[in-house]
């Protein structure tokens, strides 16, 4: 059985062989020997971080995406709100200037009998001219615009057909060659669709 002693201060180890060692060289020696239990467990260890900052990784992209798609859905929100609230603005006034157009139909009914309008007193017409100049001119300012689409393609979302003319002309074939009623539009969107007779190339 092997005898070791230490010196008074602690710092040296004497061995049955009288091998001198320092304590820093045994720990020094210590240290770099690893089991391999220990590289196992390491390796295990490191293992399990990787599979858990894949995790990490794929939650975080995850929190990204859900956060960037909710940040798009409120900017839509916002211009969804500002585009209504101007459309709001547009057409406030929408149904009182509709009851108005009844009184503008009724003007084009007095100036479609020509004979019987021009016997009137120059004065008293010169007067309901005036009348309904100012009165389209009111209407255009709050948006109220006349359309009347001769000569423009038919489009069923905009006018409505009364009748059918055939033509030889191709170039007439589906174009509107009168407008028997007009139509009203309020800040572009038709209100009224004019009433037309559309082109209808014969067979």
């Amino acid at each position: 059985m092997n005898d070791k002693k230490t010196d008074k201060d602690d710092s040296v180890i004497y061995d049955d062989e009288n091998v001198k060692k320092t304590k820093s060289d045994t720990k020094s020696d210590d240290s770099d020997i690893v089991p391999d239990e220990e590289n196992e467990s390491l390796e295990v260890l490191v293992k399990k971080l990787r599979e858990k900052l894949k995790v990490c990784e794929k939650e975080k992209q995850e929190y990204m995406d859900g956060w960037q798609r909710e940040r798009a859905d409120f900017v839509n929100y916002k211009k969804r709100v500002e585009s209504e609230k101007v459309d709001l603005i547009k057409y406030a006034n929408e149904g009182l200037l509709e009851e108005l157009l009844p009184v503008l139909d009724s003007f084009e009914m007095a100036y479609s009998n020509k004979e019987v309008w021009e016997k009137v007193d120059k004065n008293w017409r010169t007067g309901v001219e005036y009348i309904h100049s100012h009165l389209i001119k009111v209407l255009a300012d709050n948006g109220i615009i006349e359309t009347n689409p001769v000569g423009e393609k038919f489009d069923p979302a905009l006018h409505i057909a009364e009748s059918m003319e055939a033509t030889e002309d191709k170039s007439k074939d589906g174009i509107i060659l009168a407008v028997n009623k007009k139509g009203y539009s309020l800040n572009s969107r038709v209100i009224v669709a004019p009433k037309v007779v559309v082109g209808e190339m014969r067979k």
